[in-house]
């Protein structure tokens, strides 16, 4: 399985790239499950999509919760909540 990975603003800082492509053996369900993959890298993977840190996800360019369903060739993006002023 291919997920297409996109990073900005303080998460792409953290991570050290904006955009990665993810290939895993076991499928992974959700967006959530790719979060839980990611973190699990442990170091600044697990610093900047920590499950406590307020982040945004989007699945295929449309914004999502953890539970949005993921299929081979999507693309899943994390980012910091954006404010206006």
């Amino acid at each position: 399985m291919k997920i297409n990975l996109r990073f900005f603003a303080s998460v792409r800082e953290l991570v050290g790239t904006a955009q990665e492509v993810l290939e895993v053996a076991e499928p992974l369900a959700s967006v959530g499950e790719v979060r839980a993959f990611l973190i699990a890298r442990g170091g600044k993977w697990e610093q900047a999509l920590a499950q406590g840190r307020a982040l945004r996800m989007a699945h295929n360019q449309v914004m999502c919760g953890a539970d949005a369903a993921v299929q081979d060739g999507d693309e899943v993006a994390f980012f910091p909540p954006v404010t206006g002023g």
